[in-house]
């Protein structure tokens, strides 16, 4: 069988380094192919996250995560839990990448009967470990799994991908604050900053700078970087894989719609509708984008 897997590797030489980072970009450029292929599926839906954290995704998917792309439930992999369930559609694009799921399946995404609803629900889809939505659960979730996972002696990990804005919820510092007594080092929270939630910039909704002091004071191992910056987000995955004795967190600062500038631009860019003739200009800007 198949296995992804990366644990405290050793260092890389600069060719492979620039190999790997190479081959990470083309992944995450196909990741966001297949969420545009999902959200003209539909017409509309949260394709400017989906652009934005598609390089972390990669990055998780294509070189961190250990698993068993035609095995979901491999006891010995690594559960990446997704908090906010409206990523689904980033999620379902880094699945497909990864070969949990066939890329002919994203056609059917939000349709009736499809294993890939717009919400994530772990009980339709391979590889979705949590249903989310209702923001502030997700770490708390992560939490118990890796203690549960120490006491069985598991050596798996447990990733969490939350949103800036699901640090306005007391319950995520609740789990914060918990994670690091118990010294969960088998925990890596991944915050996706994309400055922007349902009711507006996160700034103004509630301010939550200085993010990576906040986690610091927490006794989490934080570390910042630019989330659209593939060669930075894998030295930051490999600094933290080899960290021990605390849990650890990715600070991921993104932007909406990163890499199609028609949609990046939008002011109303957290659930956007896009029309029928533009998803053909999304897409060529898009590989415009990655030839230049």
């Amino acid at each position: 069988m198949s296995v992804t897997t990366v644990h405290a590797a050793p260092p890389r030489s600069a060719e492979d380094r620039a190999t790997l980072v190479a081959r990470l970009e083309e992944a995450a450029h196909r990741i966001r192919h297949h969420a545009l292929l999902m959200g003209e599926v539909q017409g509309q839906g949260y394709i400017g996250q989906a652009l934005g954290v598609a390089d972390v995704l990669a990055v998780a998917y294509r070189d961190q995560l250990r698993y068993r792309p035609e095995e979901p439930e491999w006891p010995g992999r690594d559960r990446f839990l997704l908090s906010i369930g409206h990523y689904a559609i980033a999620l379902y694009a880094a699945l497909a990448e990864a070969g949990t799921i066939g890329v002919d399946e994203l056609e059917t995404y939000g349709s009736d009967g499809s294993r890939l609803p717009m919400s994530g629900m772990a009980s339709y889809t391979p590889g979705m470990e949590i249903s989310g939505g209702s923001l502030g659960h997700g770490l708390g979730v992560a939490t118990g799994m890796a203690l549960g996972l120490r006491l069985q002696g598991n050596p798996a990990r447990v990733f969490n991908l939350l949103s800036d804005g699901e640090l306005d919820e007391g319950s995520t510092w609740e789990a914060a604050m918990s994670c690091a007594h118990h010294g969960l080092d088998n925990v890596t929270a991944i915050v996706d900053v994309n400055a922007l939630q349902a009711d507006g910039p996160t700034a103004g909704v509630l301010r939550t700078e200085p993010v990576t002091d906040k986690w610091r004071a927490f006794g989490w191992h934080a570390v910042r970087v630019d989330g659209n910056d593939v060669a930075a987000l894998v030295d930051a995955f490999d600094e933290l894989a080899a960290h021990r004795g605390s849990p650890k967190v990715l600070i991921c600062d993104t932007r909406v719609g990163h890499g199609v500038p028609m949609l990046a631009s939008r002011e109303k860019a957290h659930f956007m509708r896009v029309e029928e003739h533009e998803w053909a200009q999304a897409r060529t800007q898009l590989d415009e984008g990655r030839a230049s």
